[in-house]
């Protein structure tokens, strides 16, 4: 069942949370821990107070509508906030027992984690293959080898593309590129904002099973996504931010289950009253039985 939702703990749990703690987890078999988190943009405070998990080999979602400060968590935790002038003022993020608060970006994807910004934002006027060896920068040459061996495998038409520009691939192959690059650095924590932002429902679905694949090769995720059926299908653990605060969270099947989450993020009993002007209800019966998203 759901709770009221609590200041102090980032919002009501489902079973039991990750509670490690960022300073004594063991680097070997540590995941992602936030714990209190605030984030400001000048006097405008975006995060505050969350508390966070991804266990090492996991993944999990981050639910929430616009502004909800789900790109925000992202760039906290991949040290990007400073590009955009804005600042972790409390709390801590930590990755394998090692803070991250602080450090900047380069840093941080030397430990390991490297984050797919939403958008794709290729170089477009490179090739596909330049676009991966960009993202091997400072990588030993056998680790980017095998690395872009490991990407050819999951995107085999990045191998048909090498020598096109990025430019002219479609969204979908632009979409691959991007996780592509983010993977020839080895992280063992990927951060994908929206990756099935603006793609058609097949090549959304093949982005999904690429998801499996990372995660199963070993490579934690943190997935932001407004296509909440198919992040509650990927996740072992899910978190809703509503208003820069972690409303509920717990295990990403109870929250799929929850009357809560089905209402507000899967279009599943919705009263017609209260369904967005325009909206067919014999669509959002359709939308039941497969993929939604859901749109502030």
């Amino acid at each position: 069942m759901f709770g009221e939702a609590d200041p102090g703990t980032g919002g009501p749990e489902i079973g039991s949370p990750e509670t490690a703690n960022p300073e004594t987890a063991n680097p070997e078999t540590g995941g992602l821990e936030i714990r209190g988190l605030e984030v400001r943009y000048g006097p405008v405070r975006a995060l505050r107070g969350v508390h966070l998990a991804v266990p090492r080999g996991s993944v999990a979602a981050v639910l929430g509508a616009n502004g909800a400060g789900k790109t925000t968590l992202l760039r906290a935790v991949s040290g990007t906030l400073r590009f955009h002038r804005g600042s972790i003022t409390s709390g801590t993020v930590a990755f394998g027992g090692l803070r991250l608060d602080g450090v900047p970006a380069a840093a941080v994807v030397r430990r390991g984690v490297v984050q797919v910004p939403e958008g794709r934002r290729v170089f477009a006027r490179m090739t596909v293959a330049e676009n991966l060896r960009a993202g091997a920068l400072g990588v030993p040459g056998r680790r980017a080898a095998a690395a872009r061996e490991r990407v050819l495998g999951l995107f085999p038409v990045l191998a048909e593309r090498a020598h096109q520009r990025a430019g002219l691939l479609s969204g979908g192959e632009q979409q691959m590129l991007a996780i592509g690059r983010a993977l020839m650095a080895g992280p063992s924590l990927l951060l994908l904002d929206e990756p099935t932002l603006g793609l058609a429902p097949l090549m959304a679905a093949r982005i999904a099973e690429t998801v499996r694949q990372i995660n199963a090769q070993g490579t934690s995720v943190l997935l932001v996504e407004q296509n909440a059926a198919m992040a509650l299908a990927l996740a072992g653990r899910a978190y809703v931010l509503e208003v820069g605060e972690v409303a509920l969270s717990g295990p990403a099947a109870d929250l799929a289950a929850g009357d809560e989450v089905r209402r507000r993020y899967l279009g599943v009993g919705v009263p017609e009253t209260d369904r967005p002007v325009g909206t067919d209800p014999a669509r959002a019966r359709r939308e039941r039985n497969g993929l939604t998203r859901w749109t502030a």
